[in-house]
């Protein structure tokens, strides 16, 4: 069978990665299912633009509660008192969320088992990450197997973003005919501001970045 008579689900937040992926499966598969977690993020635009998009393209959506989440693991994405800094020294950025992927893609697999899917679809990136251990090639593939053996199922976990930095997910967007709508529509900016953000937390300045490279690029190949 072929991935066209398939199903797949979208682990889905509202922001550049996950929507290029939403839109990246969207033309490979025969239906498509989004899944947003809520774990307590400071700002809950976050889900309500996942719902706004998922409800304009007409894919389902599901939000799931993983507030336990705030409990276990305390971090600046889901407290207000710690603030947002990149990792320093070897360190963590405060904003890793101890088990968040391991969670995620292990709910979202029981999900898509209940939806009859087998293909999960998430944006994480060994490329530009932030050390993020949840977000390797090697821990993907790790729990890949693992859901195998513990649900009983194949499923086949998709990172299409994992040897991407953003200049190059900023083409792919482009490439689907979706670079404005993801500049403009979806939410990455740690302090919760819609497209381009605040322009001063590290996930700004990092999307921000990739954008520049991918648009003088552009500019210099079409001289």
């Amino acid at each position: 069978m072929s991935l066209a008579d398939e199903k797949a689900v979208v682990v889905f937040s509202g922001g550049q990665d996950s929507t290029t992926c939403l839109f990246w499966a969207l033309e490979r598969f025969k239906e498509v299912s989004a899944v947003t977690f809520d774990y307590g993020q400071r700002h809950d635009k976050e889900i309500k633009v996942a719902e706004d998009i998922a409800q304009e393209l007409g894919v389902e959506h599901k939000v799931l509660d993983m507030s336990l989440l705030n409990q276990l693991a305390p971090n600046a994405l889901t407290r207000d008192d710690m603030e947002v800094k990149a990792g320093e020294n070897g360190e963590m950025p405060t904003t890793f969320v101890e088990g968040r992927n391991l969670l995620f893609f292990s709910f979202a697999s029981i999900y898509a088992s209940q939806w009859g899917a087998k293909h999960v679809v998430t944006g994480v990136c060994e490329t530009d990450y932030s050390g993020y251990p949840d977000c390797r090639d090697v821990f993907v593939k790790s729990l890949n197997v693992s859901l195998n053996l513990g649900i009983g199922k194949e499923f086949v976990l998709h990172t299409p973003l994992m040897w991407l930095d953003k200049k190059e997910t900023w083409e792919l967007a482009d490439n689907l005919g979706r670079l404005s709508y993801v500049k403009n529509k979806t939410l990455t900016c740690y302090h919760g501001i819609l497209g381009d953000g605040c322009g001063e937390c590290p996930a700004c300045q990092l999307r921000q970045a990739g954008y520049d490279q991918y648009r003088k690029e552009k500019e210099r190949e079409a001289l």
